[in-house]
C-alpha cells in the first residue's frame, strides 16, 4: 500500500520543525581546519592513531586522461569470497558456508575454477562432532574444510559467520600465491577487520578473541600472506567499497571539537568533493566538478581496529617475523565524483614506504576506478566467482537439512519476505 498525498505531505512536513545546524559552508571550511591541522600527526591520549607518508596533501587526476594511461601492473589478481549467510537449523546448529575464488587479469580458466570451501559449525550440544581436516575436490582444483566454533552465549551467528568467510579467503590467497606475478587486490580491507573489531563490542566476544584458536588462525593467515608477498616482492592492497572508520572523528570529538559529519568517510568526502556555490532560484547550490578523480595522500593508522597490527599492537599473540611496521595499515582515500562515493586503498608499509611503488599503486587504482567507473575489475571479477545466488543457497540449505534430518528455523520475515530476506 502506498502513502496517500496527504500523508507524504504530513511525513514531509516533519523536516520543518528539524534545525540541521550549521550550514554546508561552515562544515567544509570545519573539515578543512580539521585536514591542514590535526592531521600531521593525529595523536589520542599521547599515541600517535594517524600520520601521512610524507606530507598531508590531496590531489585531482582528469577523469579522462588517468583512465587513458598506461597500466602500471601487466596482471592484476583479485580476492573475494561469499557465503550462505548464517543458517539456524531446529536441532540447535548454525551454519555458514564460504567459498573463496581468485581472479585473474588477463583471465587464468584453472585459477578462476579453484576454490576454498569452509564450513563452520556451532552447537551448544556437547556430543556434536566436526572433522576439521582439509579435503581435496574437482579434482584436486579446490579443497573444504570444517570448523567447530566453541559454544557462545551470545552473537553465535556474527562469529559462524566471520570465521567462515575470513577463513577461507586467507587460506585461498596463501594457497594461491605464488600465481600472483605483479598485483593481488582483496575485495575488503588488509586485515579482517571483522574480528578484530570484536574486542570492543562486548565482553564475550573479547574473551573468545584472546581464548579460542579460531580468531588467532585466521589473523595469522593475513599476516602470513602480507609476509609472503613482501618476501616475493610482489605487492598486495585491500579495496574497501564501504569503508566505515571513525579514527579521526572520534579523536577530533575527543579534543573538544564538535565533527558533525558521522565518519571518516563523510569528512573524506567534504575534503575531497571539488565545485562551486552558484546562484539558484532558492539560493546558493553546491555544484559538483565530474570531471576529475581526487584523492588523498597515503596515511599510516594506528588507531580503532587496525592498531593490534600497529608497531605497538599485539596481533592477538600472532608471531610476526618482519619488523613490526612493515605490516601496519596505511591507507588513501579516493573520491569519484560521478557517484559522490570514497573507497579507501589499503596496504602494508612495507611497500608504501618506497616512494616509486607507492606511485605506481595510486595511479594504479585511480586508473581502475576512472575505467570501471567503481571498484577495479579484478574485485568484480573475483566477486562473481565467489557469489553463492539466492537459488543456490536455498538449495544448499535444502541438502543440509536432509543430512541433519532437521530443518531451518524460520520467522515471521521469511514467511513476508520469502527468498528476498
Amino acid at each position: 500500500m502506498t502513502l496517500d498525498p496527504v500523508h507524504y505531505d504530513g511525513i514531509a512536513r516533519l523536516a520543518r520543525r528539524i534545525d540541521h545546524g550549521a550550514d554546508d559552508r561552515d562544515h567544509r571550511a570545519f573539515a578543512d581546519t580539521v585536514w591542514n591541522d590535526f592531521l600531521d600527526p593525529l595523536v589520542h591520549d599521547g599515541r600517535v592513531v594517524l600520520e601521512p607518508v610524507g606530507d598531508v596533501s590531496k590531489h585531482l587526476v582528469p577523469l579522462e586522461d588517468v583512465a587513458l594511461c598506461d597500466p602500471p601492473f601487466p596482471t592484476v589478481h583479485g580476492l573475494d569470497a561469499g557465503t550462505i549467510n548464517p543458517t539456524m537449523f531446529k536441532n540447535g546448529l548454525i551454519i555458514d558456508i564460504a567459498q573463496a575464488a581468485m581472479s585473474a587479469t588477463p583471465s587464468d580458466l584453472d585459477i578462476h575454477r579453484a576454490r576454498t570451501v569452509v564450513a563452520t559449525v556451532h552447537s551448544n550440544d556437547p556430543t556434536a562432532h566436526v572433522q576439521e581436516g582439509w579435503d581435496r575436490f574437482d579434482e584436486r582444483y579446490s579443497r573444504s574444510r570444517a570448523v567447530k566454533i566453541p559454544p557462545l552465549p551470545r552473537f553465535a551467528e556474527g562469529v559462524v559467520h566471520a570465521i567462515a568467510l575470513y577463513l577461507a579467503e586467507s587460506e585461498h590467497a596463501l594457497e594461491h600465491a605464488e600465481d600472483v606475478t605483479d598485483l593481488l587486490v582483496l575485495d575488503g580491507p588488509l586485515y579482517p577487520r571483522g574480528l578484530l573489531r570484536w574486542s570492543d563490542q562486548h565482553p564475550d566476544l573479547a574473551t573468545f578473541l584472546e581464548e579460542e584458536t579460531q580468531p588467532t588462525e585466521v589473523l595469522e593467515n593475513y599476516v602470513r600472506l602480507v609476509e609472503t608477498f613482501v618476501e616475493r616482492e610482489v605487492p598486495l592492497v585491500g579495496f574497501v567499497k564501504n569503508p566505515a572508520t571513525r579514527v579521526i572523528t572520534r579523536t577530533v570529538k575527543a579534543k573538544g571539537a564538535d565533527a558533525p559529519w558521522g565518519d571518516d568517510s563523510a569528512f573524506f568526502t567534504r575534503i575531497l568533493e571539488r565545485g562551486e556555490y552558484v546562484d539558484d532560484i532558492n539560493g546558493d547550490r553546491w555544484e559538483r566538478d565530474t570531471d576529475h578523480l581526487t584523492h588523498t595522500c597515503w596515511f599510516r593508522s594506528r588507531g580503532g581496529v587496525d592498531h593490534p597490527l600497529s608497531i605497538d599492537g599485539d596481533a592477538l599473540g600472532v608471531e610476526r617475523r618482519l619488523e613490526r611496521e612493515a605490516y601496519e595499515v596505511t591507507f588513501f582515500v579516493i573520491y569519484d565524483p560521478r557517484d559522490d562515493l570514497v573507497y579507501r586503498v589499503e596496504a602494508p608499509y612495507a611497500f608504501v614506504r618506497d616512494a616509486g611503488l607507492r606511485k605506481r599503486l595510486t595511479r594504479h587504482l585511480l586508473q581502475e576506478v576512472a575505467v570501471a567507473h567503481g571498484p577495479p575489475q579484478a574485485i568484480e571479477k573475483a566477486d562473481e566467482l565467489a557469489r553463492i545466488s539466492a537459488t543456490e543457497k536455498q538449495s544448499l540449505q535444502t541438502a543440509l537439512e536432509d543430512q541433519f534430518e532437521t530443518v531451518t528455523r524460520r520467522n515471521y520475515n521469511d514467511k513476508r519476505w520469502g527468498d528476498e530476506y
